[in-house]
């Protein structure tokens, strides 16, 4: 019974997703094949049957999602895809393994055997990976350790402990949540890891001494001038909802954010265009692209960056029509049969006083600041917080419907992607990175990932070389 019970569940595993930079296009087609299998998504490692890691990683290692993997519960798999053409191949082998898995752990555990292979706490001890795409094992491998100098990441910065979150579930729907429902999912946030982070930082620069393997806090000066504890805590990159491949280390006194350093995974060389910006650097390469192209990509990267702040507000159901929607619009769907469930879905998220209370006044940004800091696109345009920012998404989505159908060619000087100028010094999501420590320092531990959802920055744009786009 335990083994047909076990077979049974792992029909709809539980997925688990992380992406990697350059992988855009991957992770879209992996949501959007797990969401029409109906599978649950899982928040958290322990509430997930199935990682799913999207894109390349360099060769070497990936202790990072070792971690992530052993705190996933038995049996657990996990799966690379780099190209979005083997995605529901992955998929179909991946429930095939599980059930195989299922029913070799159950009788394991009859056996004894089971607690014996746990114990051992060795990835490839008790769970099966699986890689897809071109290139084998060079598919795999890479971790925060190997980002720039400044991230201090050892192995064990992303580990779990299966207590950590044995609360969590896969979402289910629900109209809203105030800021404070999120609260509890800041102590868990790095999903990369959470018994790890507190041990890791002792091998930081920071020095803190270790008892039982947790680090202790240090003393520094508050905005009031007092000498309190502070604690360095790193966010990302394995975490949902979260930019891809971003790596944030706070350090906190109490639940106020004092000191921020903005890091983030390597980006391997040859992963082509940022695939949200990809329309108008091929006009700006001088191939013909319809302006109407460019509007349902800038459409839909508006849309996946409001359902992820939509998600991380408690507001699942609006982020699910939002990633809906977005999947539709890069599939092609007519203006005539997407515009009015979209038009639905900008009329409930602007009409939401609970909304607009609860992430108001998180993340000021006005346009003077953000334009001495290099910022433009969205973010210089909303002159104001994440609320403003996001009503800037939607109105951005609600004009782009109209030239869905627009078959005109996007000149050269069109160099304007969905996060800002194209041919600035640098990219737009650099500037961003560049503001975030001043948004965050001041701000509520709870209210980081608000902030930091509102600009959502994309790692992918960072491979764009400084003056590389002329036009």
């Amino acid at each position: 019974m335990r083994a047909f019970l076990r077979r049974t569940a792992m029909r709809r595993p539980a997925v688990l997703m992380v992406a990697l930079p350059g992988a855009t296009e991957v992770r879209l087609a992996v949501e959007a094949e797990v969401r029409r299998r109906g599978w649950p998504v899982a928040d958290a490692p322990a509430a997930a049957d199935l990682l799913v890691v999207c894109g390349a990683l360099e060769a070497g290692s990936a202790e990072w999602l070792d971690g992530i993997q052993r705190s996933m519960p038995e049996p657990a798999l996990r799966i690379v895809v780099q190209e979005t053409g083997q995605v529901a191949q992955a998929l179909d082998g991946a429930r095939e393994g599980l059930t195989e898995r299922a029913v070799t752990t159950s009788a394991e555990a009859d056996t004894g055997g089971h607690q014996q292979e746990v114990a051992a706490g060795e990835p490839g001890d008790h769970a099966y990976e699986g890689r897809y795409g071109h290139g084998g094992d060079q598919g795999y491998g890479g971790s925060p350790s190997q980002a720039p100098d400044d991230q201090g990441d050892n192995d064990d910065s992303t580990g779990h402990d299966h207590g950590d979150h044995a609360a969590h579930s896969p979402r289910e729907g629900h109209e809203s949540h105030q800021p404070d429902h999120h609260a509890t999912h800041m102590d868990h946030m790095d999903h990369g890891g959470s018994s790890g982070h507190m041990h890791q930082m002792g091998h930081d620069t920071h020095a803190m001494g270790e008892i039982a393997g947790l680090s202790m806090a240090e003393r520094g000066d508050d905005r009031d001038e007092l000498r309190l504890d502070q604690l360095h805590v790193p966010i990302g990159p394995g975490l949902t909802d979260w930019p891809t491949g971003l790596i944030l280390r706070l350090t906190l006194q109490g639940d106020v954010v004092q000191g921020v350093e903005v890091a983030h995974l390597p980006i391997l060389s040859g992963l082509g265009l940022p695939f949200w910006d990809e329309p108008w650097l091929r006009a700006a390469q001088g191939e013909e692209v319809a302006r109407g192209s460019a509007a349902r990509r800038r459409c839909a990267s508006h849309l996946d960056s409001a359902g992820r702040l939509l998600a991380v507000v408690g507001w699942d159901d609006a982020a699910a029509r939002c990633r809906r929607l977005r999947d539709e619009l890069l599939s092609g769907a007519s203006r005539q049969e997407i515009s009015g469930d979209l038009r639905g879905v900008l009329r409930q998220v602007e009409r939401s006083r609970t909304l607009r209370w609860s992430i108001s006044g998180l993340g000021e940004l006005s346009s003077s600041r953000a334009r001495a800091a290099g910022v433009s696109g969205p973010a210089l345009a909303a002159d104001g917080d994440a609320y403003d920012r996001l009503l800037m998404w939607l109105d951005d989505i609600g004009r782009g419907l109209e030239g869905l159908d627009d078959r005109r060619p996007l000149t050269p000087e069109e160099l304007t992607g969905p996060r800002g100028r194209l041919d600035g010094e640098q990219p737009p999501s650099q500037a961003q990175l560049d503001i975030l420590p001043e948004l965050l320092s001041g701000a509520e531990f709870a209210c980081a990932r608000v902030i930091v959802a509102s600009l959502d920055p994309d790692i992918d744009e960072l491979a764009l070389a400084p003056g590389a786009v002329h036009v």
